[in-house]
């Protein structure tokens, strides 16, 4: 499995990453399956969240990493907080403190390798953040610290007032969810694809030492579904199969290579509970896009050059 560099902290970890968001569908033995597939094809990321499931992926899967033949200290164990569902954002102390302390009981481990701000809270207050991360860190529930779906000056923000780097930020991107590389290929130019929703965040992100880390890789639009063997993207898919098929793979397996080949080195998070979907996911971290199959992949997806 290709490794990549977590944030500036110089910890290598699996290029993919295993993603419970829907570990809550299975029962013991099954989600056991899954990681247990996840470990032996080199992926030693979980990524998880309090909400997922309502808390019961991460239940879940605490107690098929217990049945495993798995232990704690072969995984990167991460989770995120911050989401009170259809109510609000909640970056206070008191929220977070309490989703870290549930997701170490759901989880069934002591400590969180890195917890992550779920979304962008407006009523977020920097020093509070910053107490909560130092009380969490000196505890030792928490030893690395991000965020998700963070703009650039949104980062900054709160790393003005951290005593802690931080080191992730996971975003929406792949194939078929562009815009964050679309608008800088569209510089000085007034078509759609020159509007700027993301402020940068990748060369940001590279020039932080921030690893991007990659969700929901395979859909496109807002969860609008899966774009792979999707009869609406009839050239992509069939280009994809094409470069699939010249490199002995599959199409999912070039997906996950696309998204690897951009030199900031982002991580890819699969969420398929499927051992042998995960397998061929995986699978795309030993795949290596020419220029030209990463640009015919990217033309294909509808996208065009000025």
């Amino acid at each position: 499995m290709k490794t990549i560099n977590l944030g500036h902290s110089g910890m290598q970890t699996s290029a993919v990453a295993l993603g419970i968001m829907r570990m809550n569908r299975l029962d013991v033995d099954q989600a056991t399956k899954v990681i247990e597939t996840a470990v032996k094809l080199g992926i030693n990321y979980i990524d998880s969240a309090d909400i997922y499931g309502g808390g019961d992926s991460s239940a879940i899967f605490g107690k098929a990493l217990k049945q495993s033949s798995v232990s704690r200290d072969q995984l990167f164990i991460q989770s995120k907080g911050g989401i009170v569902p259809g109510k609000r954002y909640d970056f206070s102390k008191a929220h977070l403190l309490e989703a870290v302390d549930g997701e170490l009981d759901r989880l069934g481990v002591d400590y969180l390798d890195s917890f992550l701000l779920h979304r962008p809270d407006p009523l977020m207050d920097p020093a509070e953040v910053a107490d909560t991360f130092n009380e969490l860190q000196t505890s030792g529930k928490v030893r690395h610290f991000g965020v998700s779906n963070f703009n650039p000056m949104q980062v900054d923000l709160l790393q003005s007032a951290l005593n802690q780097r931080l080191m992730i930020n996971q975003l929406q991107f792949g194939v078929m969810h562009t815009g964050a590389i679309d608008f800088g290929l569209h510089t000085n130019m007034q078509d759609d694809r020159s509007i700027n929703h993301d402020g940068e965040i990748i060369e940001y992100s590279r020039l932080h030492q921030m690893t991007i880390q990659a969700w929901s890789p395979y859909q496109y639009g807002n969860f609008a579904g899966i774009f792979l063997d999707n009869p609406k993207f009839p050239k992509l898919n069939e280009t994809m199969q094409t470069i699939a098929d010249e490199k002995h793979t599959t199409k999912s397996a070039i997906a996950t290579a696309w998204i690897l080949r951009h030199p900031a080195k982002i991580q890819v998070i699969l969420g398929t509970m499927n051992p042998e979907h995960l397998a061929e996911n995986a699978a795309g971290a030993e795949v290596d896009l020419t220029r030209q199959e990463w640009y015919d992949i990217y033309f294909a997806a509808g996208n065009d050059l000025p």
